[in-house]
């Protein structure tokens, strides 16, 4: 099954890790930092581990907005993307908020409104 790097901001990490478990119940492979980053790891090294060998990232956005962190994970796999490489970045709006400009035409898979539907769209798109 594919392999799909969450990329989100702390506040959302509990709807997170909610959507993580229902990823890979569904046999995706899932890069959550709180389950692949360990007490004395490097945090930049193991989420460049997870960018690079990642096929899906999706973007949890947030009321919560952006943050140098997650600007740097989309923002890389947008590159990846543009330079031929086979990543697609799948926008989910976790608890508000909107999407990056850049990626404003982009259809999202809203959990905000129907969880349900958010994640069934999510894994339509992920193949």
């Amino acid at each position: 099954m594919a392999n799909c790097f969450l990329c989100h901001r702390k506040p959302d990490a509990a709807l997170v890790e909610r959507l993580a478990v229902e990823l890979r119940n569904a046999g995706h492979q899932v890069w959550f930092d709180e389950w692949e980053i360990g007490v004395g790891d490097s945090i930049v090294a193991r989420v460049d581990e997870g960018l690079t060998g990642t096929a899906y990232l999706i973007l949890c956005y947030s009321a919560a907005g952006p943050s140098d962190w997650t600007d740097r994970e989309w923002q890389s796999s947008l590159h990846r993307q543009l330079s031929g490489q086979a990543v697609r970045i799948l926008p989910a709006r976790i608890s508000g908020g909107g999407p990056p400009a850049i990626l404003a035409d982009i259809k999202y898979a809203d959990l905000v409104t129907d969880w349900a539907a958010g994640v069934q769209g999510l894994l339509r798109a992920i193949r």
